[in-house]
């Protein structure tokens, strides 16, 4: 194996580190929610507001199934990270093995329970009549394609565990490109309609997840399991299990609180829903830099945690919180200004109510970026150091928020209390995830304080 091909992050300066791992990680999560919204620009521009609407309408329940699936896969990384932090290459690969037989296992069963269940779960939610069976048809499909959303998001998490967020970009970049061509291919030459869109999104994620992995067999040394090292261990399996499962969970359960408010959505109308997703579309877009910075501190405390340098994570978190306020400040004076312009991407001119709503939606939750920022960098800090039950329950708190938005404040208020259900979720997640990120850093410490003397004392 080349020796740039793995970085380390626990020795040298932590804003040039973070802005080094942070930039390829930036990129790649663009481009994956580019062809994510590839989806919905050409089914809103080719088939209209009500198919826009279509596949707006299953994103809550899209990011309830599918974020879980990808925060198993992230929480699975963290062992693995400290386990390079460590400089332990047996144990790491006895945790990558053992990963892939639980991804494999969970993948199965997640696919065959949610596709089972997809048209009652959109029933539940109360979808619109008038495009039940064009989100149905939407979801069935990338519900069918999670065991690729298993594939690609366990191998790069293992790639950015050894510090190279690199190379799942290149391959997200091809994957981007394919993505398009089967979007035009299926809609507008087999005429497929949405389920269409969603096929060319799960075949792309898959091209993506195969080139991961035959590019890690080639070149990564350290990755070359022995045939022992296959063996399933039933305390590693646990071990990743309580990264994963909360991890994942977390996502699930802010979801539910996605969900509720997605419900309460739906009574509006399929024009508020089309507001909906044409807005959290262009914000999926600007909020990719505060996902990006949350992967990035999962790997710099993992890593640091597993060497022993616990003032590095706050030194790390502080400086992509600088980042945060810049990035929030400027994001916000663009999304006030031209929310209806970029709200044009997704649908005609001529649907004046749709493209009023979504920059109202975009001006609103701007405001709020710091918050989510701080968030996503508190929580993902706290997850590195391997605390993934106390970051799930932030999920908890905004699943709580944004089930109140939805119960309560749409049905009095209407359209624009939906629009002010992420913020609050964000703070209430904030005033729980602060103090928790102080009680772990100084539990940690404690811990390695007390190791460390009871070393010198039996020398």
């Amino acid at each position: 194996m080349e020796k740039s091909k793995v970085k380390s992050m626990t020795e040298g300066s932590p804003s040039k580190l973070i802005l080094r791992f942070f930039m390829p990680l930036l990129l790649g999560m663009i481009f994956q929610q580019f062809y994510n919204m590839m989806d919905t620009m050409i089914v809103g521009q080719f088939l209209g507001a009500k198919a826009l609407a279509a596949v707006g309408g299953t994103g809550s329940i899209n990011f309830m199934i599918i974020g879980f699936c990808m925060g198993v896969c992230n929480g699975f990384a963290i062992p693995v990270a400290k386990a390079f932090g460590a400089q332990d290459e047996s144990s790491l690969r006895k945790y990558v093995a053992n990963s892939v037989w639980l991804a494999i296992l969970f993948s199965l069963v997640t696919t065959i329970i949610v596709c089972v269940l997809c048209r009652q779960i959109l029933m539940w939610m109360g979808t619109p009549s008038d495009i039940f069976e064009d989100s149905y048809a939407y979801i069935f499909v990338i519900f069918l394609g999670i065991p690729v959303v298993y594939l690609y998001n366990l191998l790069s998490g293992i790639l950015r565990s050894l510090g190279d967020s690199k190379t799942p970009l290149y391959f997200l970049i091809i994957s981007s490109l394919l993505n398009i061509v089967l979007d035009l291919i299926a809609i507008l030459v087999l005429d497929m309609g949405v389920g269409g869109a969603a096929w060319a999104t799960v075949i792309s994620q898959g091209i993506s997840g195969i080139l991961c992995l035959l590019y890690m067999m080639k070149n990564y040394s350290i990755l070359k399991i022995k045939k022992e090292e296959w063996v399933p261990n039933g305390q590693l399996m646990k071990t990743l299990c309580m990264m994963g499962v909360p991890m994942g969970l977390q996502y699930s359960i802010t979801a539910i609180g996605s969900v509720i408010l997605q419900t309460a959505v739906n009574s509006l109308g399929s024009m508020a829903v089309a507001a909906i997703t044409a807005g959290n579309k262009i914000n999926m877009i600007f909020c990719c830099p505060f996902d990006a910075m949350g992967s990035t501190m999962a790997t710099y405390a993992g890593q640091n945690v597993g060497a022993g340098k616990f003032d590095r994570v706050t030194d790390g978190a502080k400086a992509c919180s600088i980042m945060a306020i810049i990035y929030s400040v400027i994001s916000c004076i663009i999304l006030s200004a031209f929310g209806e312009t970029l709200a044009l991407i997704f649908v005609n001119k001529a649907e004046v109510e749709v493209i009023k709503n979504a920059a109202l939606l975009l001006k609103y939750t701007s405001l709020f970026f710091f918050p989510l920022a701080l968030v996503n960098i508190v929580r993902f800090s706290i997850q590195g150091m391997g605390f993934g039950n106390l970051a799930m329950f932030a999920g908890v708190c905004e699943m709580i928020a944004r089930g109140m938005v939805g119960f309560v404040f749409v049905p009095m208020i209407g359209y624009t209390a939906a629009c002010f259900a992420g913020p609050v979720a964000w703070i209430m997640a904030d005033l729980f995830l602060i103090p928790a990120y102080f009680y772990v850093l100084k539990k940690l410490k404690t811990k390695y304080e007390q190791d460390y003397a009871g070393i010198v004392l039996e020398g």
